[in-house]
């Protein structure tokens, strides 16, 4: 699914993954539905995180 694995993701890069606008990313990391946190300003997505969003999609639907 991804060729570099890193720890920690960018909103950008959490739009590219799901296919999704910047509005919908925003609103599943202040809802909770992806496990976040921000330094300052900046969101910081651990990828694990990512994974298990996709993963309970996936079982729900």
């Amino acid at each position: 699914m991804y060729n570099d694995r890193t720890d920690l993701i960018t909103i950008d890069e959490l739009c590219e993954i799901l296919m999704i606008g910047k509005n919908t990313a925003y609103s599943l990391l202040k809802s909770g539905a992806i496990k976040s946190f921000k330094i300052n300003r900046v969101w910081k997505i651990p990828r694990v995180s990512v994974d298990e969003y996709i993963k309970k999609q996936a079982q729900i639907n």
